[in-house]
């Protein structure tokens, strides 16, 4: 692991605090997960369909306090949300669709404040992966956790980092020794089958996988991964990397549960329909319908028997894959403009291909174009709610977060005065991978 400016020892001695207060137990004794926020430049939506994507994780996320409870028992309680969630590393977990709205301990018990209540579900997804992975736990664990304060991780993969940071704790909890990739592919049956998103394996592997300093390039298809460096960037040269650029984080201030918006499972299907008729049009149809099975040659054959949706999505994919391509080759050579282009060239194919974006997410990408010393922007995340994230050069980061604060509450005035203000737009430097201190 390199080096990354987040957790602060203040941070790390809060939550720790904390944990003693619920154990009983030293501070000392506690250990922490730190499980980051990711951010993807390039590979937008393709994920699913097996592309390949570049991301990093920042210098924000999720932070778990825990210590073994000497019993099953598992009792959890949040920063971010009232209540606390008790239950036993040896129940059976059963797929969020059978859960009954009294199924979790929490401060009213509503059906909306479940919802809302991520991190007691995804503590009940981990359990659930764990065991369909085949894993026997007897221990469990007194823990805190929380996000990075006053950010709101719309659009930032926070729950693969949450469904990450449980698995984590549990595995310590109980002495197991599971590898990153291992944990992939649990923290996909927590996200899959347990809460029913279908969505691909970029995020949890951007948790697991990142290092400061790198690009993550990822292969969804066939799960090979590299770490890829700029030119120039030794590990011991961290300060004039953080010389060159910053991430700008800007929130939209839409809120929208992914397992709750139809639009993103709808988009999954159509693109795995589009495969289906490109496959079937080539004599493929034996092959599995995803877009990674279809060779551009052959999309640029057929891609004329698809209808106007159906073609969009294709587009997209293929488009995207070039570009994430492109990109790899921008960063290794050190050019943040070219790379910049093809990430605002991303964001675009996404509104116009993926038809993914609000108006409101549509105005914030247009401010950060504007802004100062910005290379390039785009979605966040599913883009249906959430954020926008630019890459910008270090020295205009500050006025480019006053550019946009300003301008985004001209546009989207009653959207604006929701956020924290303090929070609104974020200049963040890249992250390390998830870790257990």
């Amino acid at each position: 692991m390199g080096f990354s400016s987040w957790p602060t020892q203040d941070e790390l001695d809060g939550v720790r605090k904390r944990v003693a207060e619920m154990s009983g137990r030293d501070p000392q004794h506690v250990r922490v997960v730190v499980s980051p926020y990711r951010i993807c430049p390039l590979g937008a939506h393709i994920d699913h369909q097996g592309g390949t994507v570049l991301a990093m994780t920042i210098n924000k996320g999720i932070l778990l306090g825990f210590i073994p409870s000497s019993s099953p028992q598992v009792f959890l309680r949040s920063g971010q949300f009232e209540g606390e969630v008790r239950l036993r590393v040896d129940e059976v977990q059963s797929p969020r669709e059978t859960i009954k709205t009294n199924g979790e301990v929490h401060a009213n018990g509503s059906t909306e404040a479940l919802q809302e209540c991520k991190w007691g579900n995804y503590a009940r997804g981990a359990l659930y992966a764990l065991r369909r992975g085949g894993y026997h736990l007897t221990q469990g664990m007194v823990g805190f956790l929380c996000g990075s304060e006053g950010l709101d991780s719309s659009g930032l993969s926070s729950s693969a980092a949450v469904g990450v940071a449980y698995l984590l704790a549990l595995e310590a909890a109980n002495n197991l020794t599971i590898s990153p990739t291992e944990n992939i592919e649990l923290d996909r049956l927590i996200e899959n089958e347990y809460l029913g998103l279908r969505n691909g394996i970029l995020d949890q592997s951007a948790v697991l996988l990142s290092s400061y300093g790198y690009l993550t390039c990822m292969n969804c298809k066939t799960k090979e991964y590299e770490l890829v460096q700029a030119p120039g960037l030794a590990k011991n040269q961290e300060l004039r990397r953080q010389e060159q650029y910053k991430v700008l984080l800007a929130f939209s201030g839409l809120k929208q549960s992914l397992t709750t918006n139809p639009g993103y499972n709808s988009r999954v299907s159509e693109c795995q329909e589009a495969a289906r008729l490109l496959l079937q049009a080539s004599g493929n149809e034996k092959l599995e319908p995803l877009l990674c099975n279809v060779e551009p040659d052959i999309y640029e054959a057929y891609k004329s028997n698809l209808d106007s949706k159906l073609a969009r999505r294709a587009e997209h994919y293929f488009s995207e894959n070039k570009r994430v391509s492109e990109g790899l080759k921008a960063w290794s050579s050190g050019r943040l403009e070219d790379l910049g282009r093809l990430i605002t060239a991303s964001g675009l194919s996404s509104i116009q291909n993926y038809e993914c974006g609000s108006e409101p997410l549509i105005q914030l990408y247009e401010v950060l174009l504007k802004a100062p010393g910005v290379y390039g922007a785009r979605f966040s995340g599913a883009g249906f709610r959430g954020c926008c994230l630019a890459i910008v050069k270090a020295s205009d980061a500050e006025e480019a977060a006053s550019f946009v604060r300003e301008e985004y509450r001209k546009v989207q005035p009653k959207l604006a005065s929701q956020l924290n203000q303090n929070a609104a737009v974020l200049i963040c430097e890249a992250g390390d991978c998830a870790h257990v201190l």
